[in-house]
């Protein structure tokens, strides 16, 4: 029990790490750290241009990366922001918070789409106050499909995003229809600029040539330095501002199913180490999971202090049920600030609560699986008592007098049931079957069984 208890308090106290948060320059860095091949931003103050890659698929982790990198910009104030666009799309909640961040900015921002901006990675691209695109690259074909890639027709969904790319069109004086035509393939749009009109059952996408005569391009650069002289920005003052190892982690750590498999082996982990003590792998494993997951939370800036702290309490309810009886209680009150932390902890609380509900229910099948194999190991062997009273352990069990069945004797006191007979010369404690026998009457052995010995009155003696 006492390696048990110890093992209990190396687990919480591991998990206890989590609370404490390391320097933001040990996982962050900061902007004159990142990748320069021109300069540094201390050497260039006021006159820096930030160059931020988007080139990737969009989720938490990038939204949380561009948080990062715009909040740096309001204190450095920067000349400018280029962001280089080549992205499929990604997630609507995080494009939607990104496009914020750009129509906010204090500094201007300008879009260099290098490659694709198709679905999320446009609406992103639109909110930037200038785009300037690549030969080859294009923009457009914004629908809205579900995690597993199939298109959305839900008329609410649909209406929805055109809203959205509309507004960001508008918002610099861009052609609305045409932006409702990337999202809604039933519209008609005509674009008399480029001499065709959009059919229906095909979304719009744009060649950088044909977004430049339609007004959803600014500018066609073949270069980068080449967008940098376009803005007015010297090409030597670029400084490249690019996720670092933490955010690339958190971005990963962040998905669905990572995080749905980080959750099922700490579930698993922990769960096994306190039911089935010693096995240890499994407790280690499952104390690495939990902190995998909250770490990439942190870092991605969902999670703080009060829910690690929250999910904390839980666990240590839940040793408390095991060693303090509460009818349940503590047990459920444990289960409750598990399940609040770890949603609470994630970027949105559905999506958190579905993989909490699916690693919990592969949890269980886990631990029964290994409970049932190191059953004599399990934690519930310390409460049953397990020694057996065999004369092969040393216990020797009460005599049994089965030599005296069918012996006659004589009482020597009233039988009322009970009494003293005597039975060649021995003294014995015997009971009779109910009837009442007086002193002085002889008897018979009837009946052994194991101690109890009963006798009735021997009328034929």
């Amino acid at each position: 029990m006492r390696k048990l208890g110890r093992r209990i308090v190396l687990v919480w106290l591991t998990l206890l790490m989590l609370s404490i948060s390391a320097g933001p320059a040990l996982w962050f860095g900061t902007a004159g750290a990142a990748s320069d091949p021109a300069g540094s931003v201390s050497d260039t103050a006021g006159r820096v241009v930030y160059v931020v890659p988007i080139e990737q698929t969009i989720e938490t982790g990038l939204e949380s990366f561009l948080q990062r990198v715009f909040r740096e910009a309001e204190q450095v104030r920067p000349e400018h922001i280029v962001l280089i666009i080549d992205t499929l799309g990604g997630r609507v909640d995080s494009a939607l918070n990104i496009g914020k961040l750009i129509r906010e900015s204090p500094v201007p921002v300008t879009a260099y789409i290098r490659g694709k901006a198709a679905s999320a990675g446009s609406y992103i691209a639109l909110n930037a106050k200038r785009i300037a695109m690549a030969p080859g690259s294009a923009i457009g074909a914004a629908a809205v499909v579900d995690v597993l890639g199939n298109r959305v027709t839900d008329s609410k969904t649909i209406a929805f995003w055109v809203s959205e790319m509309v507004a960001a069109a508008e918002l610099n004086g861009r052609k609305p229809q045409i932006a409702a035509g990337m999202v809604d393939d039933r519209l008609v749009v005509e674009m008399p600029e480029i001499g065709r009109t959009s059919e229906e059952g095909n979304l719009i996408s744009l060649s950088a040539k044909e977004a430049l005569l339609v007004g959803y391009s600014d500018f066609e650069a073949d270069s980068l330095d080449a967008v940098l002289a376009w803005i007015g920005a010297d090409p030597g003052n670029a400084v490249w501002i690019e996720p670092s190892f933490a955010e690339r982690l958190a971005g990963w750590l962040t998905q669905f199913w990572v995080r749905t498999l980080l959750l099922l082996i700490g579930i698993a982990g922990v769960a096994i180490e306190l039911f089935v003590p010693g096995l240890t792998l499994p407790g280690i494993l499952g104390v690495a999971a939990f902190v995998l997951y909250f770490f990439g939370h942190y870092v991605a800036g969902f999670a703080g202090v009060e829910e690690i702290v929250f999910f904390l309490l839980g666990i240590g309810l839940l040793i408390l049920e095991i060693f303090v009886p509460s009818f349940g209680i503590l047990g459920l009150i444990g289960f409750i600030s598990i399940v609040g932390g770890v949603v609470l902890a994630a970027f949105d609380a559905q999506n958190a609560a579905l993989s909490l509900g699916v690693a919990f229910v592969v949890a269980l099948f886990v631990v029964w699986i290994v409970a049932k194999i190191f059953k004599r190991r399990g934690i519930w062997n310390r409460f049953i008592l397990s020694d057996r009273l065999t004369t092969e352990e040393g216990y020797i069990p009460a005599q049994t007098r089965n030599d005296l069945l069918g012996r006659e004797g004589v009482s020597l006191t009233q039988l009322r049931p009970a009494g003293v007979v005597e039975i060649d010369g021995e003294r014995v404690d015997v009971v009779t079957d109910g009837e009442f026998v007086e002193k002085g009457r002889p008897v018979i052995v009837s009946k052994v069984e194991g101690t109890r010995i009963v006798v009735r009155e021997n009328r034929s003696g």
